[in-house]
Formats: C-alpha cells, structure tokens, sequence
C-alpha cells in the first residue's frame, strides 16, 4: 500500500503561544462534561437534548438536537439558472408565469452583510406552500410549469436561511489539550491527486477521532481532484500554496490555533537566477512554474511544458519534456511558456536549483517554521475572531447568497480561550431532521460553544465526523463522500 501522508501538526492558543501544562495545572483544569444548554443563538427555544460521551482523557464527544420541525415546501421558479435574481429579473419571470395561468408571487429577501461584504438583496419567485408530508404536491406544480416551459424546482424552505424553527443535529468533539495526551495530525490519504474518506484516513493511521478538511479542487482534471484548494503542510512539507489571506488550521503536538496565511516559495539555480515559483502539486496555467513532489501520486500534465527533475539534494537528474512520474526521493519543477524557458536556460543537468518555501502568519508576521511536526490545513471561510463574528466571504472567495445566506451542512473548527479544539459537525439537507447552517449561523454557534477564533472548513456532502472508526453525523450523500485532507486526532 502507498506511504500514507500523515503529519503531526501544532499550534498555540489562538492569541499567543501555549505554555506546556504543569501537572497541577492538569489537575486543576475542569472536566468538559457538558456545552452550554442555554442561549441557543440559532433559535428562539432552548429545548433540545445533549448526549456526552467520553471518548479519551481530554477528548470529549457530545451529541446534540435543537429546535424542531416546521417548514415546509414551495416552488421556486428559475432566473437565469438560479433561484433567485434582480427585482426586474423576478418581476419578469413572474409576469410570464402568470401569463401562462399560474399564480406566483415576487418574494425580497435580505442576504446580511458580513465582515468583508456589505448587506444586499435579492427577488424570488414563488408559488404554493406544503407539509413535509407533501412534497409530491410541490413537485406536480414544477411539472406544470415545465410543461408550459418555465423552469422551476422544488425548494425546502428550511434552506433558505431566514428564521426557522430547526431542528439542528450536531456532533461536537473537544479536545482538551491539558489533559489529552495525544496529538493533532492532518492526512493527504495516499497522495495529494487522490481524495480519500476521513474514515479510510483514520483507519490507516489508528485515528480515534477526524473529520474532514478543507476544499478540494472540483475544477481540475478527474484524476487531480484531491488537490486542497488552499494551503496543505504535511510533516513540515509545503504541498500546496495557500491562498493568499484565507484562513487556516495550524497545528503541533496536541495544540491548535487558527490564523491567517500566506506562502512563498522560489527557486534559485545554480548560475544565480531566482525566480518565483507559483504553485505546488497542481495544474500550471500559461506561463506559471509549479513544483511538483513525490507526494502528489499522479504523471505531471503532459501540457506541452518542461520540466527539471531534481534529487533529494536539489540537482538536476533529468531535463524532459512536460508529462512524467514523480519518483520517491524526487522533486519536479515544471514550466509552461515562459517558465518553460526559464527551465531550458536555468536547470542545467548536474546543477543545483535551491527550493525556498516559506510560511508567513499574517496575524503575527513572522514564518512558521516548518518542521517535522509542523502542519497546516487550510479552512475555507473564517468564521470568529478574537471572539468576535468575522465571516470573511469575500477574502475567502465566497460572496454568494448559496454561501453566506443559505442553509448547508458545515463542518467547523474553533479554538478556545484556554485552547481547546472544538470541532463541529451541523449536520444539513435533512428536511425534518436537520436545516444545517448559514455562514452567519456558523460564526454564531461556535461562539456560543466557546470558540475565540473559528474557520468553516469544508461542507456539503462532504462533511463527515468519524469517531473510534464509526462516522456519527450523517452525511446528506448518504454515504460518506472522498475528500482532499482530514483532521486526525491520534492516541
């Protein structure tokens, strides 16, 4: 079986760094038995049930139902592919419709401002209101309406992101890092091109607990899709660049703290030319240069560049054209257009080319060494900081109504004052069951649950909480789905 991609990560508390924990500190520190019952922020009513079950020393996990079913469903008719779109746009759509014989109605609704975007509006169009129990009602009026051609689709109001009753399923993992005596690791699975289940990851590396990290690239070629959209450190190697600003999981030992970062990396040749390379273990755009590593499991695209192989001490083995395997022990450094140049005239074969990569904090601004038990995960959104909602859509690439205002399942990461790791699964696209969460509701519930700093990390389908090899949540596929990382939490 390949080399799994295991790294031990660290991190301090989420404002400065973590003492080591004395002894009589560790007696000291109180048992997590319970979160809080009162104050549900996502909710009128506290009514709702906790279960708590002590996984390890320090790890903690609680089960949770709050709210209640009330919504229903409706019909929503489509503007431009969307459900949704300007007052103009809506006032069209529904004229059409009605001059078809249908009754529908124009519908406003406010999607909130957050950290980085300010507040706007939007229009639907809208037909009918039905029970849980008569969804096929709603699905009969989108076949009328298809039938005289307009496009529509049944919608959960649940979804919508506006005031609701619940109910909310959540699992909530604690890790006390006074008195847990394990440690935090991220995992890539068998290669960094190959996405991988949170289970499957955890299995390999004897994990008593994980869930899911941050994006991967849907956007790539098939065989790519594994890539993290964002930064990945593993065992204190860079393989892929972050996403400049976006927020990130940095973690050593049994500690963690959430942070905003950047990277740099380049490559120097032996005749002193430097140069800036773009990115690591994925696709080159025209004129890029991407370092690709042993880790990455897949050929190099074949896309008409080239390529300098390099050996563990940074020379030259081989110069080829674009489209070749990444042995154990190499590193490939592939250019297209201009960088490809670049490499026919700089990475002479017996040369050696020095790999800069470089980690900056830019909370701090200052690098993050990258040792071997040094590792980064890279969130999606950030959610709360310094205790305080800090939804940064806009940074982070996703100012959108279906991102910030619409209900998902979530899969979300916090660290506490005194350094906890909180980590949540909401879990969603459960009509009756459970509404999962906005952008907005995120930052909300893990500040209710403690959390100082917090990042969304990936969600969906793929949101996925594997506890002692049983995944606990329930994913809205219905099965577990592969994904690029995962957050391991080791004996």
């Amino acid at each position: 079986m390949p080399r799994r991609l295991i790294a031990g990560l660290a991190a301090m508390s989420l404002v400065m760094a973590t003492a080591p924990v004395a002894a009589a500190d560790t007696a000291a520190r109180p048992v997590r038995s319970k979160l809080p019952t009162k104050g549900f922020p996502l909710a009128e009513s506290d009514a709702g049930t906790q279960k708590h079950t002590t996984v390890a020393p320090g790890l903690d996990l609680f089960t949770m139902v709050q709210g209640k079913p009330s919504d229903g469903y409706t019909v929503s008719l489509l503007i431009k592919g969307k459900d949704y779109g300007s007052k103009a746009e809506a006032e069209a759509a529904a004229e059409a419709a009605r001059a078809a014989g249908h009754e529908v109605g124009v519908q406003r609704f406010v999607r909130p401002g957050v950290a980085d975007y300010p507040e706007g509006e939007g229009y639907m169009v809208r037909t009918g209101r039905w029970t849980l129990a008569q969804r096929h009602g709603a699905e009969k009026v989108v076949k009328r309406l298809k039938d005289d051609g307009i496009k529509a689709k049944v919608d959960f109001l649940g979804d919508d992101g506006t005031r609701t009753t619940g109910p909310w399923n959540m699992r909530v993992l604690t890790i006390d890092p006074g008195r847990f005596r394990g440690s935090l690791r991220a995992s890539l699975g068998q290669s960094v091109a190959k996405r991988e289940t949170p289970s499957a990851m955890a299995k390999h590396a004897k994990a008593i607990a994980a869930v899911n990290g941050g994006f991967f690239n849907i956007h790539t070629a098939k065989n790519l899709r594994g890539e993290p959209v964002g930064i990945s450190v593993v065992n204190g190697r860079l393989l892929s660049e972050a996403v400049p600003g976006r927020s990130a999981i940095v973690l050593k030992g049994r500690t963690a703290r959430i942070t905003e970062v950047k990277t740099s990396i380049t490559a120097k040749s032996e005749g002193g030319e430097k140069t800036v390379v773009n990115g690591v273990n994925r696709m080159a755009a025209a004129d890029e240069l991407v370092l690709y590593t042993e880790e990455f499991g897949e050929k190099t695209p074949a896309d008409e560049g080239a390529e300098a192989v390099l050996n563990d001490k940074g020379e030259v083995t081989e110069l080829r054209p674009a489209g070749g395997k990444v042995a154990a022990g190499t590193r490939v450094l592939h250019g297209t257009g201009i960088m490809a140049d670049w490499i026919w005239s700089h990475a002479w074969e017996r040369w050696t080319i020095e790999i800069e990569s470089k980690v900056t904090d830019l909370r701090t601004r200052k690098s993050i060494p990258l040792t071997s038990d040094t590792g980064i995960i890279g969130g999606s959104v950030g959610l709360v900081r310094n205790g305080r909602a800090h939804v940064t859509a806009k940074t982070d690439g996703y100012a959108n109504v279906n991102m910030i205002l619409r209900r998902h399942p979530r899969t979300l990461a916090g660290v506490t004052k005194s350094g906890e790791l909180i980590l949540a699964t909401v879990d969603g696209r459960r009509p009756g069951v459970s509404v999962g969460a906005s952008m907005v509701e995120a930052a909300e519930l893990m500040m209710w649950l403690g959390a100082r700093q917090a990042v969304n990390l990936d969600g969906g389908g793929s949101s996925a909480m594997v506890v002692k090899g049983k995944v606990v949540n329930t994913p809205s596929d219905g099965s577990e789905r592969g994904v690029g990382d995962a957050l391991l939490v080791l004996p």
